[in-house]
C-alpha cells in the first residue's frame, strides 16, 4: 500500500471522525475510568456539558489536519475539515435541542 493512497476525501474523512472518538475514549480513561462508559454518558448528559465535551474533541483534528497540509495531502485535509464541520453541526444541533 503507497501512502499516497491516504490522500483522499474518505481517507481524511474517516480519520477527522475517528480521532474525536479516541480523544473521548482517552478522556474517559483519564479521568473516570473508575465509573462504567455508560455511567459516564449518563453523568455528561445530566450535567449538561455534552456538547462542550464534543468540541474539545474535535481539537486533535487540527493537527491532523496540519499534517495532512504539511505533507501537500490536501484532498485527506479536505476531509478531515469536512468531517470536523459534521462534528460541528451534531454539537449545534446538541446545543439547540438542550
Amino acid at each position: 500500500m503507497q501512502i499516497q493512497e491516504f490522500n483522499s476525501q474518505k481517507a481524511g474523512f474517516t480519520g477527522g471522525i475517528i480521532l474525536p472518538l479516541v480523544a473521548l475514549l482517552a478522556f474517559y480513561l483519564y479521568r473516570y475510568n473508575s465509573i462504567p462508559i455508560a455511567e459516564f454518558f449518563r453523568y455528561v448528559y445530566f450535567r449538561n456539558i455534552l456538547s462542550p465535551l464534543l468540541s474539545l474533541t474535535v481539537l486533535p483534528n487540527l493537527l491532523l489536519f496540519f499534517i495532512f497540509i504539511r505533507n501537500d495531502f490536501l484532498h485527506a485535509a479536505r476531509g478531515v475539515l469536512m468531517a470536523t464541520i459534521a462534528l460541528g453541526v451534531i454539537v449545534l444541533i446538541i446545543r439547540v435541542v438542550s
